[in-house]
């Protein structure tokens, strides 16, 4: 029976890229698609993969590309995976390339775009909820889901050193984390909506600005400056997932790809929650 049609690549391959230029940072995150059509034939129909170039040399492919390519804007990018396919394997006539984009917006500071610090585009969900009884109520609000990462000024090291430890200490990584925020109302503040926008922008800037040891130290003062910035709140709850950006080792390629190229993952994830109130 004849083969109609074949084709064969490797999806959802995931890559962050960080240019450097000094304090100032540029994040480009994509997800790939990368398929292939040409002299494949036999390895359906002949169990034979001499032509085949493996689905890990593929995921590979656009590491190094990366790499090579770090400032490219991603149609440019794809090109590039694209050219390296072509011109390396001549069984190779077609290169599909599908790639979406995760897209960072880079956050300001008190009013100043910050180097490192950003937030995701099309962020988050808002969070009200109340528990109302006759006489007595209670009102929250927060966010669920909002996710902002800073490529430098974080670390995390002298934690507990025994027989299931895999982990290095870090002094310079990147954190970043999904976060949901709720705050529990003790006051009514002049307006909401500017309170809620002032809870935030503290969140942010003292995630940003400051070093942080691990999420667990920035999150408890994060928490503490939110407090003091809106003494209408009487306690804030920040549950804080890690999504872990892993540093992708191109040294079997004759690359240094440490600082400029990274794996994206989410899962599984460290999970890192906290209140933090008012004394008495």
């Amino acid at each position: 029976m004849p083969l109609i049609a074949a084709t064969y690549g490797k999806s959802r391959v995931r890559v962050l890229r960080l240019a450097r230029r000094g304090d100032r940072h540029e994040v480009r995150e994509l997800t790939l698609g990368v398929m292939l059509r040409g002299g494949f034939a036999a390895a359906w129909t002949g169990a034979d993969n001499r032509s085949i170039v493996a689905t890990d040399s593929i995921r590979n492919i656009v590491n190094v590309t990366a790499a090579r390519h770090v400032e490219a804007d991603a149609e440019t990018f794809a090109g590039h995976v694209a050219a390296v396919f072509l011109e390396t394997y001549p069984q190779v006539e077609e290169v599909s390339v599908e790639a979406s984009e995760t897209r960072w917006l880079r956050r300001a500071i008190d009013g100043t775009p910050h180097g490192h610090t950003f937030t995701l585009d099309g962020n988050g969900t808002g969070h009200v909820g109340l528990r109302a009884r006759r006489g007595a109520s209670e009102l929250r609000s927060g966010l669920r889901g909002y996710t902002f990462m800073k490529t430098t000024g974080s670390g995390f090291a002298g934690f507990v050193d025994d027989a299931y430890r895999t982990l290095p200490d870090a002094a310079d990584r990147i954190a970043a984390t999904s976060m949901d925020a709720t705050w529990t109302w003790r006051g009514r503040p002049a307006d909401y909506g500017t309170a809620n926008a002032l809870v935030l922008d503290t969140l942010l800037a003292v995630f940003g600005a400051t070093f942080s040891h691990g999420i667990q130290d920035s999150m408890y003062r994060m928490g503490e400056a939110a407090l003091a910035a809106v003494p209408e709140i009487a306690e804030i709850r920040l549950a804080m997932p890690n999504r872990h950006y892993v540093p992708v080792d191109l040294a079997p390629f004759g690359l240094d790809g440490r600082g400029a190229v990274f794996l994206p993952t989410d899962e599984p994830h460290g999970q890192i929650e906290a209140t933090i109130g008012r004394a008495g």
